[in-house]
């Protein structure tokens, strides 16, 4: 049947906001026979059909057609909807927004694509979604914002809307960054007590210097400054200033957009000084253990530090007896005419709290049991807050998780108990390592490592390391498993070959050693380890230019191979904040050797200690001490390849690597069977580094000595004598591992002795 329209009764987009106030418009309610759609392309009929408030035998009025028109724009897939009525016959017109078909970039360098594409599919603009005007205004701010967190405010974004067949269009981002904006000044106004030099040298934020290039130390972040805002309210509230305040913080761009001068205003405010602290509350009747507690001492200046180290201390000291919820105020009571402020420590424990259970959560690979035998709050028992505490270090220790939590939920209709949660994030634990270093001492060598430190989910490590250069090649494969028994002894097992020279020509001698070992941990305490260990060792002496006259009278002794079966035990305690680079914590080591059959029999003992002490924000102290003894057992003689060796990096710094003690009739050292080795650093960042500590300098003093027992075969008669040097270095935490560079020039040396004034190795971390 043919249909007459009427050009009147058609409904724009523009008007349908008129319907209800425009009788011009008006259209008598009828019953809807049939509803066409017209103008689809892509979309499916039903998205409209679905979307519509009017159905076929519905009455249709100018209402339903504005709700009709404001349903079918709000799902953002037309750019104009028309509703024409042919008599009893509704018909639904529309024009359908052209789809994103490909978005690309071009003049980005400080950005991945993929980076970009995504921040832009966050505010709605993606491959294959409608295009819409408003949503590119929204992305091109979207990429400026992205540029200006990366200090880039001069960046200048302009898109081209390219439109294709099908009703489709490519966008293209054309991006100009220009230069990023640099941080030209940093003023501190309002600063009476305290120069304004030293304020600033309190910043990780600073005006650039010669490697600002790497530290990026002069590129502006709110975040960095928000933190060197808190860094500068710290600085004066442990020194007195109780009322300290910053009044305001002003950022200016300059107009060439690539220099921002950045000035805080600051109130000092009086010094005052700590006149008494007074306990009030409820203590349990422990208010002498509690007193124990208090840092803060009378007659000092305030420091917010032992204010928060106090409260946090009781509030800890109370969990230790269950009670959760325990609360702790630190009120001053300030006298403003003497500047002098009374603290009162206010408590009030709550209520003590069970734990009911303690649930682990986010853990899809590693198995429940990993976590849970790593606690020490057990359930069904009182709140422990040092148990818990405990607890959560040691499942941080494991290493399988990049973030471990506890939290405390309230049990629903039980005051006295608590639920745990242990919020656990996994990281890969499996590494495959390939890379390439070179040493002064070792030369080239190459590395390949495969290894799984969390097998599985069930918390056991599989490895196998491999490493080589032209004076020393090993391979190693390891397993442990942490918990060979329930009560936490662990078992790691061994098997190596190691091959060993002194010079890089493959034609001087070699030390070949094969073997392998069985070893167990067994925790004596939370933060002492004793390993108990035996193993088969096979070292096999490889004739050759310049072999050692000790070498050979252990051939002609034992021939050139000797088994030897070395039962070890060991102890080691790491209280470092950071293993690769240190500001603070002592790390202790002991081990003991011992063979007692097979044709090597002896005696061997090593002792390293390790200090690190905060001296401020830009100087950590470092001391390193090693010992080293070595015995004959029975009437067999040391075997020579059991060693020490002293001198180059790790030991002392500018006689080369492994040059001190007893030498051989030809002038090639051989070691001794007693080392000594003593270091002090001075470690600082890097200047123009700013605060970084992965890149840091040193001065250093070394002293140490390689001697013992050498049967006549030393030609030096200082052999046995200390040797000492000074020096300064750099300290890198590299992408391919820590890197020591050091300049040494030694101070108490030798004839004969091998200096070598630069040194530099891959992978040392003292």
């Amino acid at each position: 049947m043919q249909f007459n329209r009427f050009p009147l009764r058609s409904v724009s987009a523009v008007a349908s906001l008129l319907f209800a106030a425009s009788t011009a418009w008006a259209v008598n309610p009828f019953t809807v026979r049939d509803i066409r759609i017209e103008g689809l392309q892509r979309v499916e009929p039903g998205t409209v059909f679905v979307s519509l408030p009017v159905r076929v035998g519905d009455i249709y009025n100018d209402e339903k057609g504005s709700s009709a028109i404001r349903t079918l724009f709000g799902l953002g897939l037309f750019k104009d909807v028309r509703i024409e009525v042919s008599g009893d016959v509704l018909v639904i017109v529309v024009e359908e927004r052209p789809t994103v078909a490909d978005v690309e970039f071009v003049g980005t360098k400080e950005f991945d694509k993929d980076v970009l594409k995504k921040a832009l599919r966050d505010v709605g603009l993606a491959d294959g979604r409608p295009f819409d005007k408003a949503q590119l205004d929204r992305a091109e701010q979207e990429l400026k914002r992205q540029y200006i967190n990366r200090s880039l405010y001069a960046a200048d974004v302009v898109t081209t809307v390219t439109p294709i067949e099908r009703n489709r269009v490519n966008l293209t981002f054309t991006v100009v960054e220009g230069d990023p904006a640099k941080i030209s000044e940093i003023r501190i106004v309002g600063n009476k007590v305290f120069g304004e030099s030293t304020l600033r040298g309190l910043f990780d934020l600073d005006t650039g210097g010669w490697l600002s290039w790497y530290t990026k130390s002069d590129r502006y972040s709110r975040a960095k400054l928000n933190a060197d805002i808190e860094t500068l309210r710290s600085y004066y509230l442990t020194r007195g200033y109780l009322e300290f305040k910053v009044d305001s913080t002003q950022v200016a761009i300059l107009p060439n957009k690539t220099d921002i001068g950045i000035t805080i205003n600051i109130t000092e405010g009086e010094r005052f000084v700590v006149s008494g602290v007074k306990l009030e509350g409820n203590f349990l009747g422990k208010d002498d253990e509690f007193k124990s507690l208090v840092t803060i001492r009378p007659g000092q200046a305030y420091n917010a530090d032992e204010v928060a180290k106090t409260t946090k201390a009781f509030t800890d000291y109370f969990s230790n007896f269950g009670f959760a919820f325990a609360r702790v105020e630190a009120r001053p009571e300030i006298d403003r005419a003497n500047n002098r402020v009374a603290l009162v420590l206010q408590a009030d424990p709550s209520r003590r709290a069970y734990v009911r259970k303690i649930n682990v959560a986010g853990n899809n690979r590693t198995r429940d049991v990993v976590v849970r035998r790593e606690f020490r709050q057990f359930e069904a028992s009182w709140y422990d807050g040092d148990k818990i505490k405990l607890s959560r270090d040691r499942v941080d220790r494991l290493g399988y998780f990049s973030q471990v939590g506890i939290e405390t939920q309230e049990v629903p209709g039980s005051p006295d108990q608590v639920d745990l949660t242990v919020n656990v994030v996994e990281k890969p634990t499996g590494s495959l390592s390939l890379g390439a270093g070179f040493s002064s001492g070792d030369g080239l060598g190459l590395s390949f490592g495969l290894k799984q430190e969390n097998a599985f989910g069930s918390g056991n490590s599989l490895g196998v390391q491999i490493n080589t250069s032209k004076v020393n090649r090993a391979i190693v494969f390891s397993t442990t498993d942490p918990y060979f028994t329930e009560d936490g002894v662990s078992r790691s097992i061994d098997v190596y070959h190691r091959t060993t020279s002194p010079y890089q020509d493959q034609s001087y001698y070699q030390l070949v050693t094969s073997g392998g070992s069985l070893r167990f941990g067994v925790p004596f305490t939370e933060t002492d380890t004793v390993y108990f260990g035996a193993g088969l060792e096979q070292t096999t002496i490889v004739p050759g230019t310049l072999l050692p006259t000790s070498y050979q009278a252990h051939i002609d002794e034992f021939g050139p191979t000797s088994l030897a079966v070395p039962l070890t035990i060991g102890w080691s305690r790491d209280r470092r904040d950071s293993a690769l680079a240190p500001n603070s914590g002592r790390y202790q080591r002991a081990n003991a050797e011992w063979s007692p059959a097979g044709d090597a029999r002896y005696l061997r003992a090593t002792y390293q200690y390790q200090e690190f002490i905060p001296i401020n924000k830009q100087f950590t102290a470092a001391f390193n001490g090693e010992l080293g003894w070595g015995a004959a057992v029975g009437d067999r003689s040391y075997p020579v390849f059991k060693n020490f060796y002293g001198g180059g990096l790790g030991s002392v710094r500018g006689f080369e690597q492994g040059s001190l003690g007893p030498r051989d009739v030809s002038g090639t050292s051989v070691g001794g069977t007693r080392k000594v080795n003593l270091n002090a650093e001075l470690l600082t960042p890097f200047p123009g580094a700013g605060n970084d500590r992965t890149l840091r300098m040193y001065a250093f003093l070394d002293v140490g000595s390689v001697s013992g027992p050498d049967g006549g075969l030393a030609i030096n008669e200082n052999a046995n004598s200390l040797r000492s040097s000074v020096g300064v270095g750099i300290s890198w935490i590299s992408p391919v591992g820590p890197l020591r560079l050091a300049f040494a020039k030694p101070i108490k040396k030798y004839d004969g002795d091998k200096i070598q004034t630069l040194q530099f190795q891959i992978g040392t971390t003292f």
